[in-house]
């Protein structure tokens, strides 16, 4: 049997942090169940784990602050949120500190371990990629940076890498909407399409120093990365 994979959980329900944490060791993770944002915050540093799942509203630090404050030690590590709240701002704010992913409550376990799933493979994906070049700019997708000639790098969160990379795969031709939203969102709702614009501005002001780069969008269809 492989390793366990470590997934720390950040949940102050109890109850539902137990269900959660028992319907994983099932499926042959190992998990660091914490029941606020300064435990998960300790508990990240001393394990390490591979995979971090966050309830958003948790007492002491809440579920937002814990993720900044592991992105500026870790650039890579998978981030889903948890959250009972469903504005659009909310969704969108989660992504841009740096989310990977997010669940509104209530949810299965079935799409949990999915969503998990898909991360832990697009960070392996993430892994086996060498350096790529779209214009001007040097795009080393491990690292998830961004070099415009030979200035200094540009730092991407972990879904704008992504984006980019599937944008450069399909150069040329229109990454279809749907299809890149259900991958890299997990489904293709109005928020997710809302965020989803929004890191499609993020990346477009990001390329802007090579004039013959641009992110067309294409109604009702999706988007062309050209250059």
């Amino acid at each position: 049997m492989n390793k366990p994979i470590t997934v720390l959980l950040a949940e102050d329900e109890p109850a539902l942090g137990q269900i959660i944490k028992e319907s994983l060791e099932t499926r042959n993770f190992k998990v660091l169940l914490c029941e606020n944002g300064e435990i998960a915050l300790k508990t990240y540093q001393k394990e390490q784990p591979e995979i971090l799942v966050l309830d958003v509203m948790m007492p002491k630090k809440d579920g937002f602050t814990l993720a900044k404050e592991i992105r500026l030690e870790n650039d890579t590590i998978p981030i889903i949120f948890l959250t009972a709240k469903s504005q659009t701002q909310d969704v969108v704010e989660g992504f841009s500190i740096g989310g990977n992913d997010y669940l509104k409550k209530p949810f299965s376990m079935e799409e949990l371990i999915v969503r998990i799933n898909n991360l832990l493979n697009r960070t392996k994906l993430q892994q086996s990629v060498e350096l790529l070049n779209i214009g001007d700019y040097t795009f080393n997708f491990p690292k998830q940076m961004l070099q415009f000639r030979s200035e200094e790098y540009t730092q991407l969160t972990h879904r704008e890498a992504h984006l980019l990379f599937h944008l450069i795969k399909n150069k040329n031709a229109v990454l279809d909407r749907s299809l890149i939203l259900s991958k890299l969102w997990g489904n293709d709702d109005f928020f997710s399409a809302r965020s989803m614009d929004v890191f499609i501005t993020k990346l477009r002001k990001k390329l802007n120093q090579d004039k013959s780069i641009q992110i067309l969008n294409v109604r009702g269809f999706g988007y062309k990365l050209i250059c």
